[in-house]
This record gives structure tokens, C-alpha cells and sequence, in this order.
């Protein structure tokens, strides 16, 4: 795999990205490009970049970026607001639509766990994808955040909020708390993010609790319902408790056509490997479907000079 880096401006922030190609690869033509996003804490060097090493093996150009605030992209650390990061993959594909090596007609976005939901949004808004990809997210904010914490816990948590919004007006700061506060991981998903995640540079900042803010105000199926016609792919861990099935089951019902569910045989992120069968067998499903949309896309006629 040839990985070029390259940044982009998103909103004033400067953007550390990369684009991944086939060993070998010469462009002789524009080409297709599958933009991958990550989830929490969105770093480019783990996610993305798996999905990369798969799928440049297999011919395809890929690109993934470091949302802002993470690793060393521009912006605040430890702001965590699903409504920038949203910004930030609309941007990723305005720039990488002008390039003029890419096929602006045949971009897909990826988006796993947190950035599953951001992908659907984000391809609702800019209307210049013709495909999207909803991997083991969560699409409702508030019915997802509710149902990981006890009454108590979730009243306190709003009190927290309420007073947290208070301090941001006052004094234009939100108080920092540890990464997971808000966030709370399931055994599985934490024994994965202790071996795997944490060595990852930039992992585990303090994060403002104003994130959980965002994940209450963020609601992904109004946006898939209104797709029209932009080809939707969700695949979601059966047995995943972090984020579970209902949500994905929620996100098919309330999506417009066409739209496509699949079962993955595990949790959350056990079986994210790159030579995991499961991994392998989801990103062969994710081929195909990316194949038969963009060989459906109608490619935007050249301007005609009067």
C-alpha cells in the first residue's frame, strides 16, 4: 500500500489526511475513492487505515483524515462535537472530489462506530456521494445515551450539562472529564481499547463533557430517511453491547430506499483485524455493494459552452 499524506482546511482548521493507493498504482484515468471514517476519538492511523490496507490490496483508493482535535490536526483537543466532525467529512469530500486524479461522481463514505452515524448525515447534507456505509453505530443520540445509564445516572448527567452550558457562556470553557465519562464502554469494547486503541498516538485526551450534548441533540435517521436515492449499507455486530442491534434496526426502518441491512457474526470490535475472517467476509460485502452503486451512477455531464 503507497500512503500519500496530504491536509485540508476544514472550517479554518488544518486537517492531517492521507490517501491510500494500490502498490503500483498509476492514475491513467479519475478514479473511484472510498472515504473511511473513524469513530471516537477519529484517528486515521487505526480504522481507516485498516480499511486501506484491505481494500488497496484489492485495487481501490482510499483516503482518511484525522478529524479536528485529534492527533495532529488543528483544533482544540479534546472537543468532541459530532456536528464539527460532520463539517469535517463534508469538507474531506469537497477536497477530495476537486482533485483532479479522483471521479467525483463515484465517492463512497465509511463510517464506523460514532462516524456511522456522522456518514449518514454528512451524506445527507452535501447530496455529492453515491454510496454510504453505516458500520456498528448508533443513530439516535438520545435513545442510545438513556439507555447505557441508570435514571440516576442520566439525570445527573443533564444536571452536569445544564451547568456545563452555564460555564461555556460565562467563561467560554467546557470542563474536561476522562475519556469514557459520558461514553461508557461494555467489557468487550474495553478490553479491545486497553490492547489495541490505547497504544494509538493521541488516544484517550480528556474530552469536554459538552460531547455529551452532541450526542443527545444528534439523530441520524431524519437524515437517512431523507437520502434519496443515495444507496445505504448498515452492518451491525449481532451480539454488540455497546452499541446494540436495535440501533442499526432503527437506522433500516427509517431509511429511505435503497438501502441494504447485514448481520456481522460478533461484538463491536472483536473481530476488527485486518486478516480476521469476519473482517474480511464484512469487507467483501461492502465491495460488492460499493461496486453495484457507483457502476449506478448517472456521471454529472461537462458544462457546455455557449
Amino acid at each position: 500500500m503507497i500512503e500519500k499524506k496530504t491536509e485540508f482546511f476544514s472550517e479554518g482548521a488544518r486537517l492531517k489526511a492521507s490517501f491510500y493507493y494500490p502498490d503500483g498504482f498509476e492514475a491513467s484515468e479519475p478514479h473511484p475513492v472510498l472515504l473511511v471514517n473513524s469513530g471516537y476519538q477519529g484517528f486515521n492511523e487505526f480504522y481507516p487505515k485498516m480499511f486501506a490496507e484491505l481494500f488497496t490490496a484489492r485495487g481501490w483508493v482510499c483516503f482518511g483524515f484525522d478529524y479536528r482535535g485529534m492527533a495532529d490536526s488543528e483544533g482544540p483537543k479534546g472537543t468532541v462535537l459530532l456536528e464539527q466532525q460532520v463539517q469535517d467529512i463534508r469538507n474531506a469530500i469537497t477536497f477530495v472530489g476537486a482533485q483532479p486524479e479522483v471521479d467525483a461522481d463515484r465517492l463512497a463514505l465509511i463510517g464506523w462506530g460514532m462516524g456511522a452515524s456522522n456518514v449518514v448525515i454528512a451524506a445527507e447534507q452535501s447530496r455529492s456521494v453515491a454510496a454510504v456505509v453505516a458500520l456498528n453505530g448508533f443513530y439516535d443520540g438520545e435513545r442510545w445515551l438513556r439507555s447505557v445509564h441508570t435514571y440516576d445516572e442520566w439525570t445527573r448527567m443533564l444536571d452536569e450539562l445544564r451547568e456545563d452550558r452555564v460555564l461555556r457562556v460565562t467563561t467560554g470553557e467546557s470542563r474536561l472529564a476522562s475519556t469514557f465519562e459520558h461514553y461508557p464502554l461494555d467489557p468487550a469494547t474495553q478490553a479491545y481499547v486497553t490492547d489495541e486503541l490505547e497504544q494509538v498516538y493521541g488516544f484517550g485526551h480528556p474530552t469536554r463533557i459538552q460531547f455529551a450534548e452532541s450526542i443527545i441533540e444528534m439523530n441520524a435517521e431524519r437524515s437517512a430517511a431523507r437520502l434519496d436515492g443515495i444507496p445505504l449499507f448498515i452492518a451491525h455486530g449481532v451480539r454488540n453491547t455497546l452499541h446494540p442491534i436495535d440501533e442499526a434496526l432503527g437506522l433500516y426502518a427509517a431509511a429511505a430506499s435503497p438501502k441494504t441491512l447485514v448481520h456481522i457474526d460478533g461484538r463491536h470490535n472483536d473481530f476488527m483485524f485486518v486478516d480476521h475472517p469476519v473482517f474480511v467476509a464484512l469487507c467483501d460485502q461492502i465491495e460488492g455493494f460499493v461496486t453495484d452503486a457507483f457502476g449506478a451512477v448517472t456521471p454529472t455531464p461537462a458544462p457546455v459552452s455557449a
